[in-house]
């Protein structure tokens, strides 16, 4: 079966990367410069997008921001999975926040703001501190604020106004106001719905960030009633968009509640562990419900943890020493603070695992590679 997938980046690679082995042949479109390349070589194909479109089987997406004139090519041909509606609502945190409410998911209290009137009744109706984030064309932490004082509302909103004047008649920018939600940690949880409904749910993942940009999953530590909850509201909204696929969900932990995030309708960084922990990872189980093969086994067979690498040319060989440490790398040219790999570590235990991040931690960098030491430290004394 040929499956192409929208966008050329890793998480292209590695679905092409597992699905050789069930002769699933990937094939990716660049969306910067408008090309069919092979994942793992970025050999260019000759074909056309429409050419492709009518070539493969079934068509996916590795990211949310896809041109619209792309995505309507791919859904008029009835081979795009998982769907219009699940795209625009990882895309639009505006869209994505109705979903949420029309699925009755708890999410942070909000307000749409296209003017500046809205901003200053939002700091009155939610109260302060806000978090303020832009619908579109926000990532990584980028494209968010935090009004803390009625002082900075008038400096951040020229921010927020240069943001809203980029917008247009056919794509104009909107922003969401949200109420600052102190919460305890952030998690996720990572699973596959398929054509008839069924669902794989992988064990939900505690996850740690920098900067605002993921640095490290743990998975294997959290409790039935937290799964629970992420499991009822996975299988709320991916039924309530009839999703096809892997979809991930980012949760707040309030004192055992989970609060929606935000969903990101494809494969996930903080799903990358599944490569090691599981039988069958976020990436196969992906590319099994769009393709219409049986879902895979997302049981936990090992605690594991998965490590970002941003920035780094390279890491210390000597990380390969220990066992059950794996790398994957992206094919990136090194630019700071890029995600240019990941790092997945399993064990029999947690106190195993802790053992073996104690190990990474003497060789890898803190500044580098922040959470690894503590980890270890939490895992060893809980």
């Amino acid at each position: 079966m040929n499956i192409l997938v929208l966008g050329a980046g890793q998480l292209a690679r590695m679905m092409s990367l597992e699905g050789a082995p069930l002769d699933l042949n990937v094939r990716a479109y660049d969306v910067g410069t408008k090309t069919i390349v092979h994942p793992l070589t970025l050999t260019t194909f000759t074909q056309t997008l429409e050419q492709c479109i009518a070539f493969v089987d079934v068509i996916t997406a590795e990211f949310e921001h896809i041109p619209d004139d792309v995505l309507a090519l791919c859904c008029a041909s009835g081979k795009f999975y998982p769907g219009k509606a699940a795209i625009k609502a990882g895309g639009d945190r505006n869209i994505e926040k109705a979903l949420l409410d029309k699925a009755s998911v708890p999410s942070a209290p909000y307000q749409l703001i296209t003017e500046k009137a809205h901003f200053v009744a939002a700091a009155e109706s939610l109260g302060l501190p806000l978090v303020i984030k832009t619908c579109q064309a926000g990532y990584d932490g980028k494209g968010q604020w935090r009004l803390k004082s009625l002082n900075q509302l008038d400096e951040i909103w020229l921010e927020m106004a240069e943001f809203l004047a980029r917008g247009t008649a056919d794509f104009p920018h909107t922003i969401i106001a949200e109420k600052m939600i102190p919460f305890d940690r952030e998690v996720s949880v990572i699973g596959a719905r398929n054509k008839q409904g069924e669902f794989a749910i992988y064990p939900v993942t505690e996850n740690q960030h920098t900067n605002g940009v993921l640095t490290l999953s743990l998975a294997g530590f959290v409790d039935a009633a937290v799964q629970n909850q992420a499991i009822d509201a996975f299988k709320k909204l991916t039924n309530e968009m009839d999703y096809v696929g892997v979809m991930a969900i980012e949760f707040f932990d309030v004192a055992g509640q989970l609060m929606v995030n935000e969903i990101a309708p494809r494969v996930h960084n903080s799903g990358h562990w599944t490569q090691q922990g599981t039988a069958c990872s976020q990436f196969e189980n992906h590319l099994r419900a769009v393709a219409g093969l049986p879902l895979g086994d997302t049981q936990l067979q090992k605690p594991s943890v998965m490590i970002n690498v941003l920035g780094q040319a390279q890491i210390n060989s000597e990380v390969l020493r220990i066992a059950d440490v794996k790398s994957h790398w992206y094919g990136k040219s090194q630019k700071p603070g890029r995600k240019m790999g990941h790092i997945n570590v399993s064990a029999t235990s947690a106190n195993e695992l802790a053992n073996k991040l104690e190990r990474l931690a003497a060789i890898l960098p803190d500044e580098d590679y922040p959470g690894v030491k503590a980890t270890a430290e939490r895992l060893l004394n809980q």
